[in-house]
C-alpha cells in the first residue's frame, strides 16, 4: 500500500475538533452537549453585512483580484487609520481566513527547519501552518501563576538561534486571552530589531479588550515597518466565522510580494464573503459596546464560577473570549473523552477543549482545559455545574 508523507504523519490533530465523533455519538444517544470548545460565538452576525449578499446584484460570480477587492482593501485600510494603523491598501492582502493569511506568512518568510518562536500555550493550529510548511515552532512558556504573562525577554534571548526568522504572538491571546500591554509589545520590537526577526502579531481580537485596557498593535508600533507582519481576520470581530475573510498586513513590500504569489497560486478569495466582509465595516459602535459588555459579563460570571470550584486554578481574561482552567486531574484529555462518552447530568454533559494541544513542549497544559465562553449566562452557569459535578465523579484522577 502506498504510504503518506512524514508531513501529513506529522500533522498534528486539533485539539479543539478531535472529539467531535464523541460529541456526536453523544448527541445520537439524545445526550444534549454543552460546548465550551470551540470559538463559535453566539453573537448574531451584523445585519448589515447579511443583508449585503441576499441584497446583491452579480449576474455572474466571478472571480475576485487575488489580493482582494481594490474598493474593500481601501476601506479596510480606513478602519485601521480609525485604530491608530495607519497602512495603504497596497499593504494589504486579503486571505481566504486569518489562518490562510498565517499560512502565507510562515511560507513567505522561512524555509524548512528554519524555527519561530511562540510564547506557550498558542492557537494550536500554530503548530499545524508550521508543520505543513516545514518549519520548526520554538515554544517560550508563559505561566498560568502569571496571568499568562509575556515570559522574560531573557527567556527568548536563549532560543534564538542562526535559524530563528520570527516571533509569533495572539494579541489578545487565544487561548488565554492575555492582552499584551504597549511596554511588552516594545520590548518584543526591541528584540526583533536587534536580532534581524519578523515580529507576527495574530489581531483577530482587538475589539474585545475588557477592563479599559487598549490594544496596541504591532503596526503602531514606529521603526518596526520591516519587521512587522500583522494578521487579522472577520471571524469574531463581527461573528462571521463561516465567512472565511482575513488578511495579512505589512509595510514590507517584499513580504506582500511574496505572499501575493502564494495567493496566486490559489487563485482569489471568495467574492460573496468580501461583499459581506466590505459592507460589516460600516457595522456601527454601539454594536461592539454591545457585544463588549455582554462578553464581560459572561467572563465575570464564568471566573466567579470556576473559582468556586476546589482544586480549580484558572488565568483571568483581560480580551478575546476564552480562559485556560488547571483542574485537579492528571490527563484532561482523557477527562474530555469521558465526558462524553460516559458522564450525564439530567442528559446533558459538557465538550471541553484539552491544553495539551495548546502546547508545544510535551508535557505541559495536561491538566489543563480551554472554555470558549461564547454561550449565554445561563448554559454557562450550566456548564460549570455540571463541570464540578463531573470533577467529583470522575476516576481518573
Amino acid at each position: 500500500m502506498p504510504s503518506i508523507s512524514k508531513k501529513g504523519s506529522a500533522m498534528p490533530e486539533s485539539p479543539i475538533r478531535k472529539l467531535v465523533p464523541f460529541a456526536e455519538q453523544a448527541k445520537k444517544e439524545g445526550v444534549t452537549v454543552i460546548h465550551l470548545n470551540i470559538g463559535q460565538p453566539d453573537i448574531k452576525t451584523p445585519k448589515i453585512a447579511l443583508d449585503a449578499v441576499k441584497n446583491n446584484t452579480l449576474s455572474v460570480l466571478e472571480y475576485s483580484r487575488t489580493e482582494g477587492s481594490e474598493v474593500y482593501r481601501e476601506k479596510l485600510a480606513h478602519y485601521y487609520a480609525k485604530n491608530q494603523i495607519h497602512i495603504t491598501a497596497q499593504d494589504i492582502l486579503v486571505t481566504t481566513g486569518g489562518s490562510e493569511a498565517l499560512s502565507f506568512v510562515m511560507g513567505s518568510i522561512a524555509d524548512t527547519t528554519d524555527e519561530i518562536i511562540i510564547p506557550e500555550p498558542f492557537y494550536a493550529n500554530y503548530n499545524g501552518f508550521a508543520t505543513a510548511m516545514g518549519i520548526n515552532v520554538v515554544p517560550v512558556v508563559s505561566h498560568i501563576d502569571d496571568n499568562f504573562a509575556l515570559p522574560p525577554i531573557a527567556e527568548f534571548e536563549k532560543l534564538i538561534t542562526a535559524r530563528t526568522k520570527a516571533i509569533l504572538i495572539c494579541n489578545p491571546g487565544n487561548p488565554t486571552g492575555y492582552l499584551y500591554s504597549r511596554d511588552e509589545i516594545q520590548k518584543l520590537a526591541a528584540i526583533a530589531k536587534k536580532h534581524n526577526l519578523f515580529l507576527i502579531a495574530d489581531e483577530v481580537y482587538r475589539e474585545f479588550t475588557y477592563d479599559g485596557k487598549e490594544h496596541y498593535s504591532i503596526l503602531q508600533e514606529p521603526g518596526l515597518d520591516q519587521h512587522a507582519i500583522m494578521v487579522d481576520s472577520v471571524s469574531k470581530r463581527y461573528s462571521m466565522c463561516g465567512a472565511r475573510i482575513g488578511c495579512l498586513v505589512s509595510r514590507n513590500k517584499e513580504v506582500i510580494k511574496t505572499a501575493l504569489k502564494f495567493a496566486q497560486a490559489r487563485l482569489s478569495p471568495p467574492t460573496y464573503a468580501q461583499i459581506a466582509s466590505e459592507a460589516a465595516l460600516e457595522t456601527p459602535q454601539s454594536y461592539f459596546d454591545a457585544v463588549k459588555e455582554e462578553y464581560v459579563s459572561r467572563r465575570n460570571l464564568l471566573i466567579k464560577e470556576l473559582e468556586k470550584i476546589d482544586g480549580v486554578k484558572v488565568g483571568h481574561p483581560q480580551g478575546a473570549f476564552y480562559c485556560i482552567a488547571e483542574l485537579p486531574i492528571d490527563d484532561a484529555d482523557d477527562f474530555a473523552k469521558w465526558l462524553l462518552e460516559e458522564f450525564r447530568v439530567d442528559g446533558e454533559t459538557v465538550m471541553v477543549a484539552p491544553a495539551a494541544g495548546f502546547y508545544a513542549s510535551k508535557g505541559l497544559g495536561k491538566n489543563q482545559i480551554r472554555i470558549a465562553y461564547v454561550l449565554d449566562k445561563d448554559r454557562l452557569t450550566r456548564a460549570v455545574q455540571i463541570l464540578k459535578e463531573a470533577l467529583l465523579n470522575y476516576k481518573g484522577k
